[in-house]
């Protein structure tokens, strides 16, 4: 993970948590590797994350139970952690320190990378554009994923975010170009580890996968350092080895919360419900690490997942997600009542970079404004949804009556799928476009008249061919 050790601490002071704090130090930098060494041979790991005149508060990974202030010492490396990055890493599963944890050797490599990252110039930004197709229609026709985008789901306890997560995982493609997943489980149980390893089994065998796993046993203080180690997977994947690499994270909140149990450890002032008053500056150091770099190719695109504490879209970590992010994902707890599946709400979701990513030249010509017309009926056939619960769907017209035939439509044919179908974004534009003849003609006024005689003329043909 680091440099050799250079100097070795013995004065432990207090110990607190996963804090150990250490006494006599001198050299000892921000964010620098340490190795602790137990009186019965044992190693643990940390990094270093305050250092006052002699005095240094030491992060341990592993945690501290066990240890006490006598016979331990401390070594420093003298540098920030770093890891061996390319493409070895394609195909392991490790856990959320990198370690392998299927039965493999030891990542290692000839070039290595700090795992905090490295601030990218804004001048070598290229605009995130094209799309990441990702087999799941209430994404790819309404809340389509561009390349460099960070994208976060939305969901509540109860809610099948991680089988959705897992399948966008397994699905996603970006044509014939070189593509790459790495997926960051943060805090799951052993049953969703090992569903997570079972579903993406395939894509690691062909060499497509980097799979970390933080379980809800391993040290919490393990989930800071999880989705860092996968970025700086992912940023090698893409910006040197020329590949679309797709991150994947759940659950943030989780990550959230075990950023708050440190930086209670270490007595800081608490914020909004009790989170640290950096945690957007935080969340902002992982989502922008995405992104594409001017003539050169590869990107990284982040999807994280997040859970919202009683459905609570402003509660701290949501919130300031929605600020840094480029739309979001929400997954409603009244579709999943019905038995939609993955029990996206269209109307609350939003990919504000969709333009980019769809259109003429890179999904269809007719996408843009399909997915805006499928949209706007669903506004409309909510708002009749209500009326009709106040007035009775007996009262209501025929033109209103077709707009909740239409919602049902979207809802079956569009939106629900299994959670192991992928599909083609003909297929789900095609779709999109059946359940728009549950409408009159003359309610489709966000689509161009020759774009409703070109599609028009293709379905007659394709009813004669078969």
């Amino acid at each position: 993970m680091s440099a050799w050790p250079a100097v070795e601490y013995g004065d432990i002071r207090e110990l607190h948590g996963p804090l150990v704090v250490l006494g006599g130090v001198s050299g000892a930098g921000y964010d620098d590797v340490v190795t602790v060494r137990l009186p019965g041979g044992d190693e643990r790991h940390g990094v270093v994350l305050e250092v006052d005149r002699d005095t240094a508060v030491v992060q341990v990974l592993e945690g501290t139970a066990g240890m006490g202030r006598h016979g331990s010492t401390v070594a420093f490396a003298g540098a920030p952690m770093r890891i061996p990055v390319g493409g070895q890493w394609l195909g392991r599963t490790c856990n959320g320190r990198g370690a392998p944890i299927d039965g493999g050797p030891p990542v290692t490599g000839e070039r290595g990378a700090a795992v905090g990252g490295a601030p990218l110039n804004p001048t070598w930004r290229e605009p995130p554009a094209d799309p990441v197709i990702t087999g799941v229609s209430a994404v790819d026709a309404l809340t389509t994923l561009v390349r460099g985008q960070k994208l976060p789901v939305f969901s509540v306890a109860g809610l099948p975010h991680l089988e959705l997560a897992v399948q966008i995982a397994a699905q996603s493609h970006v044509g014939g170009a070189p593509f790459s997943v790495v997926f960051a489980g943060m805090g799951l149980t052993h049953t969703d580890a090992a569903y997570v390893r079972d579903a993406l089994d395939e894509r690691a065998t062909a060499g497509e996968l980097v799979l970390l796993l933080n379980t809800a046993d391993d040290p919490v203080i393990e989930r800071i350092l999880t989705p860092r180690l996968a970025l700086t997977v992912a940023e090698d994947l893409a910006f040197t080895g020329g590949r679309d690499v797709l991150v994947v994270m759940t659950d943030m909140t989780g990550y959230a919360e075990a950023l708050r149990e440190v930086s209670s450890a270490r007595g800081e002032p608490p914020a909004r419900r009790a989170y640290p008053g950096y945690l957007y500056t935080d969340l902002a150091s992982i989502y922008e690490r995405c992104g594409r770099i001017r003539h050169r190719p590869g990107s990284v695109t982040i999807l994280p997942v997040l859970t919202m504490p009683a459905g609570d879209i402003t509660h701290p970590v949501p919130d300031l997600t929605g600020y840094i992010t480029e739309g979001q994902i929400v997954l409603s707890a009244e579709l999943h009542g019905r038995g939609v599946y993955p029990p996206v709400d269209p109307l609350s979701s939003l990919s504000r970079l969709m333009r980019h990513g769809a259109g003429p030249g890179r999904t269809r010509a007719d996408h843009l404004p399909l997915a805006a017309q499928v949209l706007a009926a669903l506004s409309h056939a909510r708002q009749t949804r209500e009326l009709a619960d106040l007035i009775g769907a007996a009262a209501l017209g025929d033109v209103d009556r077709h707009y909740l035939g239409f919602a049902d439509v979207v809802e079956q044919r569009l939106i629900d799928q299994r959670p192991d179908e992928a599909r083609s974004l003909d297929d789900t534009l095609d779709r999109a476009w059946q359940a728009l003849r549950a409408l009159p003609e003359r309610e489709l006024v966000m689509l161009p008249e020759a774009l409703r005689a070109a599609h028009a003329a293709s379905a007659e043909g394709a009813e004669v061919t078969g």
